[in-house]
């Protein structure tokens, strides 16, 4: 008699398996939401620095790009603003740069934020978590527009001090 009981139990067990793996695919299938309010904040420039990149076009398309990725709540909105920051970044990269942030500093510093933004894009394609990556990314363009505060203060000729030496 106490078999009997056994196979319905075993049966019940199994079945109450199959409906938590299916809860689980459901899961998945449905839209990620995000939130960007634990990410850094964009680092502020001064005043000198913001009005020349006010005239470098490809940068305000980037920023412009950046602030509609800050607007997606899913993870289809995110891909296309990935996507479209991917491709602003490229034409910065091929862009006629200011001369004064026409230097190896700014360049590298760029490259930083190409490869957290790619790193996004595969986070992003791979459904991993994106929030590592895009702090990294974030901090990568922080430290970029803070050093075009620090090459817009450093008044500094050093060609005239070391043709003086």
């Amino acid at each position: 008699m106490g078999k009997i009981w056994i196979f319905p139990l075993v049966f019940l067990m199994f079945l109450s398996c199959k409906k938590k793996e299916a809860e689980v695919a459901e899961a998945d299938d449905d839209r990620v939401f995000l939130t960007f309010q634990d990410m850094p904040k964009v680092a502020p420039v001064n005043e000198n620095v913001k009005q020349i990149l006010t005239e470098w076009k490809e940068f305000q398309e980037l920023r412009s790009s950046f602030d509609v990725l800050f607007k997606a709540t899913n993870s289809e909105d995110l891909t296309l603003a990935v996507e479209d920051l991917v491709e602003k970044e490229k034409a910065l990269a091929e862009s006629t740069y200011p001369t004064m942030f026409d230097t190896a500093k700014i360049k590298s510093r760029q490259r930083v934020f190409k490869t957290f933004l790619l790193k996004i894009q595969a986070s992003v394609a791979d459904r991993t978590d994106v929030y590592g990556p895009m702090k990294e990314m974030l901090l990568a363009y922080n430290a970029m527009r803070k050093q075009f505060n620090v090459i817009e203060n450093n008044k500094l000729d050093l060609k005239s001090i070391l043709e003086k030496s």
